[in-house]
């Protein structure tokens, strides 16, 4: 069942990262990244009064180990959106969400020093065959191009989001799990309603601090904003669920497949093209997320 629901999120997250990348024509990069939080967050509300208030379902128990464990999704996964919307003004949208896929490793390592259960040896195999393709793409077909520029700011910046994203998972992950006495998808529905109301009052709280107008001008773009909200909400509530019944590791690289749907919507909807590298180096990371996920 996780692979189905990590299949869903990994198709509604490329779509929302598509229509957040288009965004940027109107917002800045941290606002079109505040989208996704203020516009799902009330849809998430929505649906936990309609799961728990309308329905009748009881709420999960709460323990407190629930709300560290939801702060370093939170923050994580702010950092890692805003690092992957940066990386495409140095590079292209498809080629700027492959630098992102360094989650896979920083995920693994993280579960082999005692976050979550480690990889087998043929998961980190995969592991390993998803970083060659990911240094592979990245450097245009040339290795040796890659390693002279070790300091691209594209790369950096595909490393952080990496990171941010790993945290994200392992954190929600974790809240979610903790929650007691109830099933998967409930667990899920509140982590992911307590989730996006406090990404919403972070970022809000730091353009209150730093720049106040972007808030005005996230409210002004709510025509194209709203469908981010939407996909947001649904790819969201997608991970948090598959989180919630197999490892991050696992239900992280397996999301990677949206790198074949990354580069249909770039062609097809933004008019890029790609090499023969581009595209041999992605089946590499493919072949990898296989490995992971059937014998990781």
């Amino acid at each position: 069942m996780w692979i189905l629901i990590t299949l869903a999120a990994a198709t509604f997250q490329i779509l929302r990262t598509s229509r957040q990348h288009q965004l940027r024509s109107v917002l800045s990069t941290a606002a079109a990244g505040f989208v996704r939080y203020a516009y799902g967050a009330p849809l998430a509300l929505l649906l936990s009064l309609v799961l728990f208030g309308a329905l009748d379902r009881d709420l999960p128990g709460v323990p407190a180990s629930f709300w560290p464990a939801l702060l370093v999704g939170a923050v994580g996964q702010i950092a890692g959106t805003v690092a992957l919307l940066q990386s495409f003004k140095v590079r292209d949208f498809a080629v700027g969400t492959v630098y992102s896929k360094s989650e896979v490793l920083f995920v693994a390592a993280l579960g082999a020093i005692g976050f979550e259960t480690a990889l087998r040896p043929a998961g980190w195999f995969g592991a390993v065959l998803v970083t060659i393709g990911v240094a592979w793409l990245a450097s245009k077909g040339s290795l040796a191009s890659l390693l002279e520029r070790a300091g691209d700011p594209a790369a950096l910046l595909g490393l952080a989001a990496g990171a941010g994203f790993a945290a994200a998972s392992l954190g929600i992950g974790s809240a979610s799990r903790s929650l007691i006495d109830a099933p998967s998808f409930d667990r899920a529905v509140l982590t992911l309603t307590a989730l996006l109301v406090v990404q919403t009052l972070l970022n809000a709280g730091w353009f209150v601090a730093t720049d106040p107008s972007q808030i005005a001008r996230t409210i002004g773009a709510w025509r194209p904003a709203i469908p981010v909200g939407v996909l947001s909400l649904l790819g969201s509530i997608g991970w948090a669920w598959a989180f919630t019944l197999e490892s991050a590791a696992k239900v992280r690289t397996l999301g990677q497949v949206e790198l074949i749907i990354a580069f249909v919507l770039a062609r097809v909807t933004l008019g890029e093209r790609h090499t023969r590298a581009d595209h041999l180096a992605s089946g590499l990371v493919l072949l990898g997320v296989v490995l992971v996920t059937v014998w990781g």
